[in-house]
C-alpha cells in the first residue's frame, strides 16, 4: 500500500461500493458512530451505503433502532440501538465535561442538572414524544437571544442516558426517554473493553487510519487511544506509510475490490469528517471549498476516492434540483458516471431529480 492507495481502501471500509446488503441499521452498527447534525443529509450517508429508501431509514430512526443522539465529540451521531448504553458510559461523562463551564455561565451546575433531569423524565413518562421547544414550554425556559439553555439542558440529558431522539413529528425532532426506547443491557463492559471495542469498530470501518485519526474521531486523548490499540493490535493489520503507522482490518488487502467509481456523498460524510489529517481525499488547493475553517463540510463528488467537485440539492414541489460544481474539466464519461449515482439517489429519494 502506498499512500495514494488510503483513500481506495477506505471506500471499502467504509462500504461505498456496497458489496453486501446491508440494512440501514446495520451500515450504523458498522460505523459505531456516524455524524449526524444535519439530519437530511445524515439520513442519505446511511443510505449511499445500502439500498434502504429515506422512508426506510427514517422507520429504523423512529423505531428505535437507530438512535439519534449527543454522543463522541460534542455533537449528533447516529448509533445502533445495540450500541447505545456502553458507548454512552465509555464517553458521556467525558463529552459533559466539555460543555461544563459553559453551563455553569448559564446557572446550570451539577445539582440544578439533575433536578431539570428529574422534570423531563416526568415530563417524558409513558412514551410521551415531545419536542426541544415543547419541553423548554413545559419547564418555563423562555427562549431569547444568545441564551443556550435549551441546549444545555437537553445534551446534559442525553449524555446522562436520559433521554434520546424520539419519532419525528412531522419534520420536527423530538425527545423521548432512552430507557423506553431501548432496554437497558443487563451486563456492562469495563471501560478497558468499551474502548477496546470503540477502536476495533474505528479501525475496521475507517481503516487504513492513525492513531491521531482515532483520537480526533473519538474524542480520547492521543495516549487513551494509544492503549486502546495496544489491547487490539493483533486484530488488526499495520503498514508505516511516509513514517505514520495505519491501522486497518485484517482482510482489506483483496485489490480486487478496487474499481472505477464516482460517489455523490452527503455534508459531514465520515469518509472526510472521520479523520483528523484528510489529504488522502483532496488536494489542498480545494480544501476551502470542501469544508470552511469553522468546521461546515459540503457535500463532495468523489472519482475513485478522490474529492473533484460539490454539489447541492434543492427540494421543489415535484422534484429535487441537484447542482454540481467540479474543480477542474471533467470528461463527459465521468459526468455519466456520476449522474448514474445520482439515480440511485432519487430511488432513495422516491422522487424526480432534475440535475443543472
Amino acid at each position: 500500500m502506498i499512500h495514494e492507495e488510503i483513500s481506495h481502501y477506505r471506500l471499502v471500509s467504509q462500504k461505498l461500493y456496497k458489496t453486501n446488503h446491508n440494512s440501514p441499521e446495520e451500515i450504523v452498527k458498522h460505523f459505531g458512530a456516524m455524524q449526524a447534525q444535519d439530519y437530511a443529509m445524515a439520513k442519505w450517508a446511511v443510505g449511499s451505503r445500502c439500498d434502504a429508501s429515506e422512508k426506510e431509514i427514517e422507520e429504523a430512526i423512529n423505531s428505535g433502532k437507530i438512535i439519534r443522539t449527543h454522543i463522541l465529540r460534542p455533537t449528533w451521531h447516529f448509533v445502533s440501538a445495540d450500541d447505545i448504553y456502553w458507548m454512552l458510559d465509555l464517553s458521556g461523562s467525558q463529552v459533559k465535561k466539555l460543555f461544563a463551564s459553559l453551563a455553569k455561565q448559564h446557572g446550570y451546575d451539577d445539582k440544578k442538572l439533575d433536578q431539570v433531569n428529574s422534570a423531563i423524565e416526568k415530563l417524558l413518562s409513558g412514551n410521551n414524544h415531545l419536542t426541544r421547544e415543547e419541553i423548554m414550554q413545559e419547564l418555563n425556559i423562555q427562549k431569547k437571544t444568545g441564551d443556550l439553555s435549551p441546549v444545555i439542558v437537553m445534551m446534559n440529558a442525553e449524555l446522562d442516558g436520559l433521554v434520546c431522539n424520539g419519532r419525528m413529528k412531522g419534520k420536527q425532532i423530538t425527545y423521548a426517554l432512552l430507557e423506553e426506547r431501548v432496554p437497558k443491557p443487563k451486563t456492562q463492559l469495563t471501560k478497558e473493553e468499551a474502548l477496546a471495542k470503540l477502536a476495533l469498530r474505528y479501525f475496521e470501518s475507517h481503516g487504513p487510519a492513525t492513531l491521531a485519526d482515532f483520537s480526533w474521531w473519538s474524542g480520547f486523548s492521543a495516549t487513551i487511544c494509544k492503549k486502546a490499540i495496544n489491547a487490539i493490535g493483533l486484530q488488526l493489520n499495520h503498514i508505516t506509510i511516509d513514517n505514520q503507522q495505519y491501522w486497518y482490518k485484517k482482510d482489506l488487502t483483496d485489490q480486487d475490490n478496487f474499481r472505477e467509481s464516482v460517489h455523490f456523498l452527503p455534508a459531514f460524510d465520515e469518509i472526510l469528517i472521520s479523520y483528523k489529517t484528510r489529504n488522502a481525499s483532496f488536494q489542498s488547493e480545494h480544501q476551502t471549498k470542501v469544508f470552511t475553517n469553522n468546521g461546515i463540510f459540503k457535500p463532495i463528488i468523489l472519482e475513485n476516492g478522490k474529492v473533484i467537485g460539490i454539489w447541492k440539492r434543492t427540494i421543489k414541489k415535484d422534484h429535487v434540483k441537484i447542482e454540481t460544481e467540479f474543480f477542474n474539466e471533467t470528461a463527459p464519461n465521468k459526468k455519466q458516471d456520476l449522474f448514474r449515482e445520482i439515480k440511485s439517489f432519487e430511488k432513495y429519494l422516491e422522487t424526480k431529480i432534475l440535475i443543472e
